[in-house]
């Protein structure tokens, strides 16, 4: 005879419940019928219960065993990345041929860059872009003097915000009129991701400090505004003020070695980003990274000279005057 209790239990073991759990219902009752009805009989009901009750807690929603320990870590976010986005994209230099091979001091001081090449203004509008970046540089060169780490910072800084403004304008302006640009734009977002690179490598030489930092980042955002404002009223004086700026440059980086030959300068290890980028001989210095970030800058100053001088001819398009390879098909973009 099963007491009124134990009928209760028996009763709650044969509900839909945790198959586990009735087991050990019906086995504590079984247990008890073999013995006296005391305190021993309902201290063994009750331990069942408790083990039942601790076995339907572990269990899944699904009658699974929960995993014990730490959770594996599902990174989703690379899950859910594009194929196309896992090629690294490495910026390419901006001078041809420094793939070929490897690039010593030799090299890079017999590169012809033209280190006295001047464009003499013959308008107005060059002589007034000509006079606003010589004002501009007089305030730079009392604020830091030889200290040419950082004005090669402060330099790259803003020299990396015309060609990337350049572009943006000029592809808006093709997208409202339905037209080709005339090939710029690729040449402008070449020359602003250069000089990208060249603020990316004097970072990892140079550690400007904050109150430099933000004295820095108010010029650029300054220039920006000033620089996006001329360039749509005026592109060819836009591209005349960078290439007067890009002799400044020339000039700067010229002084900078000299400081370095001289000893005021530690001519350091190159850094791993400048001997990827230009793709120099491993055991290259300081000298040779301001040796190819010089030539760069001259390039810039003769392409944005010569920029200026096409709008002013009104032959904005490069494609009459491309060099086109055989096999592919002559194409306006």
């Amino acid at each position: 005879m099963l007491t009124p209790t134990q009928s209760l239990l028996l009763r709650h073991a044969s509900r839909p419940a945790a198959s586990y759990s009735a087991a050990c219902l019906r086995q504590a009752i079984g247990g008890t019928q073999t013995r006296a009805f005391g305190i021993k009989t309902t201290l063994r009901v009750q331990e069942y219960i408790s083990k039942a009750i601790k076995n339907d807690k572990d269990k899944t929603p699904h009658g699974e065993m929960q995993v014990t320990g730490p959770k594996p870590v599902v990174d989703t976010v690379f899950a859910s990345m594009p194929p196309e986005l896992r090629v690294p994209m490495f910026p390419e230099p901006i001078r041809d041929g420094i793939k070929d091979h490897k690039w010593g001091t030799d090299d890079l001081e017999a590169l012809d860059i033209g280190l006295t090449k001047h464009r003499i203004p013959d308008r107005i509008s060059d002589k007034i872009a000509l006079w606003a970046v010589k004002s501009a540089r007089r305030p730079t060169d009392i604020f830091f003097r030889n200290k040419y780490l950082h004005r090669s910072v402060m330099l790259e800084v803003v020299a990396a915000v015309p060609g990337m403004v350049g572009a943006l304008i000029r592809h808006i302006r093709s997208l409202q009129g339905m037209r080709h640009d005339g090939g710029w734009i690729g040449h402008l977002l070449h020359e602003a991701e250069n000089e990208r690179m060249h603020l990316m490598t004097w970072m990892e030489v140079g550690k400007p400090v904050l109150w430099e930092r933000a004295l820095i980042a108010t010029v650029q955002t300054g220039f920006f505004a000033v620089f996006s404002l001329l360039y749509m009223v005026s592109p060819r004086t836009a591209h005349r003020v960078v290439g007067y700026l890009e002799e400044e440059a020339v000039t700067s980086y010229t002084h900078f070695i000299k400081e370095i030959d001289e000893g005021r300068i530690e001519n350091v290890p190159a850094p791993d980003v400048a001997i990827a980028y230009w793709n120099l001989e491993p055991n290259s210095t300081l000298r040779d990274v301001v040796l190819a970030v010089r030539a760069d800058e001259a390039l810039h100053r003769d392409t944005n000279h010569h920029f200026s001088d096409r709008i002013e001819a009104r032959r904005e398009s490069l494609f009459e005057d491309l060099e086109h390879s055989e096999g592919k098909p002559r194409i306006k973009y």
